[in-house]
């Protein structure tokens, strides 16, 4: 019986460099998906990863040299629509959907309105969605605005659309990083799904344990050139961290016993009605809590609460054993507590501010000579900051949004550290940040422990918690249910607790 000959390629890339001012993003990289097939695209942020995507979908063009070929077609220099009607697609981070419309509008209007405006019929909007949302074998309602769907149907709605038509691969960058674990094992499914259909996906996570979960090959990119391909198979977290970074890393439990120092927050009874109830938490100066759960446990509700942002119900709360209320935000800044949002893009910075604004904004009063903003004071504040928690940057007045995102959230850590906190609150401080920049950015937390700072850690991450944290308590339907010492607690029996 003769052997069966393997898919071929739906998109092969050969020789792509890529340079941007005299920087090169790209160096004669190579890369090549099988119809059918799930690939990851691995490496650093600023490794080449979406650089690379964006010529295979004709965002960018690439230097002089490369070849392309896309449905076994040889394309010289693709654009967005050629690459679209061959039949790639591209599923970006911010998914890039309409909030106002509706689901059925959201995944059909680029097929049936093209480049022209023209009135569009509602049943064809209805039935193109419906086909498109029948190959994931999902059902949504579709008359209903994309607003009020969850971060996970969003997602589905994005997928959705980029199935209009004849799909042969879609691009997945960061598909997961907005979602708890068991969203992210529907989502797994659906790419599954895909594949089995014949579609290639190519999947881009800085969560290295779904690349491994989900994939057949892995490229890895490091610094813009290829560092190889390699079979998922028999791969592990460790090795491919390495081949990304060419460092290895430490995951060692680092809980210390904090039960003798000074206890900085204290929480007894807290509620709030439909987020969280009955909540008693002590966090001690250098102490790090971590709390962890799926979505709707009153994990970020509770932060919020502890930020002033929302008012419990009933409960007290304490700072260095006095009892505090907070109206606003300001009160708990003023309070000594520091958040950093999981919203990094929209609710920690100001994207098109300069890296500097970013970083002096909760302390602007901090800064004023005669009632205007002392340049000296600020560059002082900026650059100490910069150098103090190794911010990789161009020049402090560049807009924020030119760093990579392990930049932007040391950013965001240095604006509210620069208010001196005695508790800093940090609602999934990694998400979408590289494996490289979240190893660096626990360096500082740990530091910042050292130094005696208490810390509540939130995160839908058991890995961070456990590795990152003195105590870990779980908590689910608004309550804490359970708590786990890292240093008795092996990371399978978190696991276990916590996405059972």
């Amino acid at each position: 019986m003769a052997e069966q000959a393997a898919p071929a390629a739906v998109l092969a890339m050969r020789a792509v460099s890529k340079t941007f001012g005299g920087v090169q993003a790209l160096r004669d990289v190579s890369f090549a998906v099988r119809a059918g097939e799930v690939h990851c695209l691995a490496g650093e942020n600023g490794s080449g990863k979406s650089t690379l995507i964006k010529i295979a979908t004709g965002v960018y063009s690439a230097d002089a040299g490369a070849e392309i070929d896309i449905a076994g077609r040889h394309v010289t220099a693709p654009t967005p629509g050629l690459a679209r009607r061959l039949g790639v697609s591209v599923i970006w981070q911010d998914l890039a959907l309409f909030p106002e419309m509706t689901v059925a509008e959201n995944i059909a209007f680029e097929a049936l309105l093209g480049a022209r405006p023209r009135l569009a019929s509602q049943r064809q909007l209805r039935e193109t969605a419906e086909r498109a949302l029948g190959r994931l074998g999902v059902t949504l309602d579709l008359t209903a605005p994309l607003r009020s769907l969850p971060i996970a149907k969003r997602q589905i709605v994005a997928i959705a659309r980029a199935l209009v038509g004849e799909t042969k691969l879609i691009f997945m960058d960061e598909p997961t990083a907005s979602l708890t674990r068991n969203e992210t094992d529907h989502l797994l499914q659906i790419v599954r799904n895909l594949s089995a259909s014949g579609v290639a996906v190519v999947f881009v996570s800085h969560r290295l344990a779904e690349v491994l979960e989900i994939a057949e090959a892995v490229t890895v990119l490091r610094d813009g050139g290829l560092v190889g391909v390699f079979p998922a198979e028999g791969m592990t977290q460790s090795r491919l961290t390495e081949l990304m970074t060419g460092q290895t890393f430490d995951s060692a439990v680092s809980a210390r016993d904090r039960g003798t120092a000074p206890a900085v927050l204290e929480l007894r009874g807290l509620t709030r009605s439909g987020e969280y109830q009955d909540i008693d938490l002590t966090i001690r100066a250098g102490e790090t809590v971590g709390i962890t759960g799926l979505i709707g446990a009153g994990r970020t509700e509770l932060g919020h609460t502890l930020f002033g942002m929302n008012r419990p119900g009933r409960g007290e709360i304490r700072l260095h054993g006095k009892p505090v209320s907070f109206r606003s935000n300001k009160d708990a800044i003023r309070a000594g507590i520091a958040y950093v949002s999981e919203d990094r893009l929209s609710l920690g910075l100001i994207q098109p501010q300069s890296i500097a604004d970013n970083l002096a904004l909760p302390v602007l009063d901090r800064l004023l000579s005669l009632g205007l903003i002392s340049p000296r004071r600020k560059t002082a504040l900026v650059d100490g900051w910069i150098r103090d928690l190794a911010v990789k940057i161009g020049k402090p007045e560049d807009p924020v949004s030119t760093l990579s995102g392990g930049n932007q959230q040391r950013i965001v850590l240095a604006k509210w550290l620069a208010t001196e906190p005695r508790l800093l609150i940090l609602d999934a401080p990694t998400v979408g940040v590289d494996v490289g920049a979240r190893a660096g950015i626990f360096a500082i937390i740990r530091r910042l422990a050292e130094q005696g700072l208490a810390i509540l850690l939130i995160s839908d991450e058991a890995p961070e918690v456990h590795f990152n944290a003195d105590r870990v308590l779980h908590m689910a339907g608004g309550r804490i249910v359970e708590e786990f010492d890292p240093r008795e607690t092996s990371l399978a029996a978190l696991e276990l607790a916590v996405y059972a």
